[in-house]
Formats: structure tokens, sequence, C-alpha cells
């Protein structure tokens, strides 16, 4: 390697392969970033369709600051490259009953709707969140601040007795949950938190209690424009350090020698020599897809299982629903049976619970005037060879959901669908190379790996990294976007041994 600036080529620009070539790019190092598909941003994506401008991937933006620090870090001020607005209410709750439930970032607000359930929830609540708020600043002392990659880095880290007492390590999601809730409602809305990185509440631990200080803590955003915005921001901000950014550039294979990755081919043809290499493709495909003869270390792998996919319905409708919120969720009224057909039976819920998208209701200039955009996500199983779904599995989903939400008070909604665009899991896999279609990585479940994803350094070749949902911190745009800056610290790390 050259010491003085080696040159790193990053496979793939979804926001774990951005933020990796711009914390590379600040630290002096020459940078290739390529990209299979036609623009950067990877599952943050967008389609233009009949005047409706469509988010096809992440749609909540929380922990903004990891964002600012890839900027402030190069000298630069994000919200010169990044319009972000909060939203409020974060979201509205839908039951089967008729009843709604707002979270607010308003404490009054929040009381209010709390009170609605009960004259002691808003107490219980408040214990929750300090529960939660106590979990986030562990996690963030260490795992997230210095990377840790494992079990063991966690123990070494905080020492034994403080990691079992500061994670919670014994108790599921939901068990967590019900030490302070005893509304199941409230339960319900809780457990969804576990959305952010598509897994089950009952079989991720307890750790995943963070995920609603996180949101309460720091705030819920959305990009002025849509969200495609942070992309477009971080791919300028990337260009002006000297990335060289390649799209319909797609990588064939990793060409290494003495156990040190060398160069990458793509399917053009071209050989880009390599110091250091970069995938943001997730783990287990990069090993499939790039690299031959690796089934025992794939094998290795294989507790960390693909979370969920979904199915994503695009709707342009030619009415406005006055009820909803810019995020909404239409709550099953059969959760554990939910969870457990796409987690453990791997089929479609026969009662999904489903997230709700109307990015109108804080930007209509994403739609034409009198409509508005539905985007409308359920989870599902991923892709399964042994228990393999079809189209028409897919289309009676579709019905089912589109009969649920009409049920709960969205009027004749598929009487007023003028554009549509869905995606399932062959679709995910096939735009974005996921593991089995997966949507958010590597699901977190407390049996099979603690909660942790894949390491970011290759036990392979050791100047190959990786970046994103598949690996520590996880999924979801903060923690991929965090994975970028982390990784640039692994190999700082790695280059001063040398």
């Amino acid at each position: 390697m050259n010491p003085t600036k080696p040159h790193v080529v990053v496979i793939g620009s979804g926001l774990g392969g951005l933020s990796a070539a711009i914390a590379l790019a600040t630290e002096g190092f020459t940078v290739d970033l390529l990209e299979k598909n036609d623009k950067v941003g990877g599952k943050l994506n967008v389609l233009e369709k009949q005047g409706f401008s469509f988010d096809l991937g992440p749609s909540i933006l929380t922990m903004p600051h990891i964002f600012r620090k890839l900027f402030e870090d190069a000298g630069k001020n994000m919200d010169d490259y990044i319009a972000i607005q909060s939203v409020e209410p974060h979201w509205r709750n839908f039951f089967e009953d008729g009843s709604t439930l707002d979270l607010s970032a308003d404490p009054l607000v929040m009381k209010h709707e709390l009170d609605t359930l009960g004259p002691d929830t808003a107490r219980q609540f408040g214990e929750f969140l300090a529960y939660s708020k106590q979990l986030c600043e562990a996690t963030e002392a260490g795992y997230f601040a210095h990377g840790l990659d494992s079990f063991w880095e966690l123990l070494g880290h905080y020492g034994v007795v403080k990691s079992l007492q500061a994670f919670d390590v014994f108790r599921s999601m939901d068990q967590g949950v019900r030490r302070f809730i005893k509304d199941p409602k409230l339960v319900d809305v809780l457990n969804y938190f576990i959305k952010y990185v598509g897994s089950s509440p009952y079989d991720a631990p307890a750790l995943m209690n963070l995920l609603p200080y996180i949101q309460f803590g720091y705030g819920l955003w959305y990009v002025k424009g849509g969200m495609y915005g942070i992309a477009q921001g971080l791919q300028k901000l990337a260009l002006e350090l000297g990335v060289a950014v390649q799209v319909n550039a797609e990588v064939a294979e990793i060409q290494h020698s003495n156990g040190q990755a060398s160069a990458v081919r793509l399917v053009d043809g071209r050989v880009l020599a390599a110091d250091i290499v970069v995938s943001n493709m997730e783990v287990i495909p990069a090993y499939q897809n790039l690299l031959q003869g690796q089934e025992k270390e794939i094998s290795r792998l294989q507790k960390f299982a693909p979370s969920c996919s979904g199915l994503v319905l695009h709707l342009g409708v030619d009415r406005l629903y006055d009820q909803l919120a810019h995020h909404n969720f239409f709550y099953s009224d059969h959760p554990r049976e939910h969870f457990k057909a796409i987690f453990h039976d791997h089929k479609l819920s026969e009662d999904p619970t489903i997230y709700l998208v109307a990015p109108c209701k804080s930007d209509p200039s994403q739609a034409p005037e009198g409509t508005e955009i539905i985007k409308i996500l359920p989870h599902i199983p991923h892709l399964d060879p042994e228990r393999p779904l079809t189209a028409q599995d897919y289309a009676d989903l579709r019905e089912r959901v589109l009969l649920k939400l009409e049920r709960m008070g969205l009027t004749d909604l598929r009487k007023h669908i003028i554009c549509e665009e869905s995606w399932t899991p062959i679709d995910i896999q096939a735009n974005y190379y996921s593991n089995q279609g997966s949507i958010y990585g590597v699901a977190a479940d407390r049996f099979k790996n603690l909660g942790f994803k894949n390491s970011q350094r290759s036990k392979v070749l050791k100047n190959l990294y990786f970046v994103g949902g598949s690996v520590n911190p996880g999924g979801g745009m903060p923690m991929v976007t965090l994975s970028g800056q982390l990784v640039r610290d692994k190999i700082l790390a790695d280059l001063a041994k040398h």
C-alpha cells in the first residue's frame, strides 16, 4: 500500500458507500465510487411518473447529526446541501376500533394523546422513555462511538456486569416494552419501532427499545423536495472532495492474491487497481457474487439472517385524505400472528400492520394539485427458495392491504388510484443485490446473533471492508451512514499498525 495516499475503491453508492467515500476522501485518500445503477443512493431512490415524485426508499430521517458530521469534517455546512424540516406529528396510529393516537414532539400534545388511553399511561410512557434514553446513551458511548463489532468487543469495552445491566440483555424488545406499558395499543405502537430495522419485537433484543428515544430525542425530519435530496447532497459533497463517482459501473469481481484485494473487475471488462476495497454490497451477496470459493465463510455468516422485505406500493390518487398525517400506521389486530407469519412461517400475513406515507402533507409539490401520494409498505418475508411466493400471492396481498385501508377510513381508495408503481422482494433484490430481497440488511435476533450484524472487517481479505445495513451498527439511514464513518476509523487504525 502507498502509505501516503492509498487508493480506495468503494463498491456501491448507497448511503454507506457515499459516507465511506466522503469520510475517506476527507482524510486524503483517493477514492473511486462505483455504482451499478444509473444514479447514486442505493435504496434511497426516486421515480418521477405522471407528475408524481415517488421516494422509492426510506421515508423518515432521524439522527441528522450523523449526516451533519460528514459535512463538518469536510469543513462544510449540511444546510447548504440538504434542507430538512421537522415533521409534526411524528406519526399517526390507526386501530381497528376506529381510534387514533398521535406521537408528537410536543410533550403537552403527547400527554393529551396518552391520557386517552388511561390516567396512568402518560406516567408509564415517561418511565419507558427514560429507559429508552438509557439504552441509547449506553449504545452511543461505545457501540456507535467505537464501532464495536461483536458481543466480545462489547464485553471488553463495557465489562461483563455493565453490559448485562446497561443493555437489558435477557429480555426481548416486547418484554422490555411490557415492563413499563400496560395499554395494549401503546405496546403495539412501541413494538413497531422495530420497523426501523425490519425485525420482530418478539425476537429482537430489548436493546432495540433505544429506537423510540432516538426519534423523540433527535426528532423526526423530512427533506424538502423529497428524501432523495440526501443522496444528491452527499453526491455533491463527494464530487467536491475529488471522489470519482461512476454510475452504470457494475463490479463483477474482487481480484485478490495472498489474502489481499488487489483490484476490482467491472462487468464491462475494465480493471481498477485498489489498495483498499470497501463494499456497500451486503456481505453475503458480496462473497457469493464477487469472490469465488467462499462457501465456508458464507456458512459461518448464516446467523446473520436477512431482515424482512416489503411489498411497496406507490400510489398517486386524485383526491386528498385529510385524516392522514405525513406518517401513518394501521395496526394488525393480531400482531403476534403477523410477525410469526413473516419471520417464522415465511408467509404473507393475513392481517398485516401497514406503514403508510403521505408526503404531500409536508410537501404538496410532490404531486399535481388536488392529488396526493400514498406510499404503502407492509413488511413481508424475504425471498425464500424453499417457500417461494408467486406474483399472484403478492397481488392478493395488495388487494388485502387496500381493502383494510378502505375499511379503516380511506374511503374508495382503489377507485381513486390514477398512478401506481409497485415493488416486490424480487425487484428489490434485482435492483440492489440485497440478500434475498431484504430491505434492512440483517434481522436483529437475540438468539441467532444477539442483535449484532456482520463485522465491518472481512475475515477473508485483510484490506476488504464492508458498510451498509448488513454490518454493524445496522440498518436504517443514520446507521448505514455511520457505518461509512466507522469504516474510515477502522481503515486508519489498521494503516497505523503497518
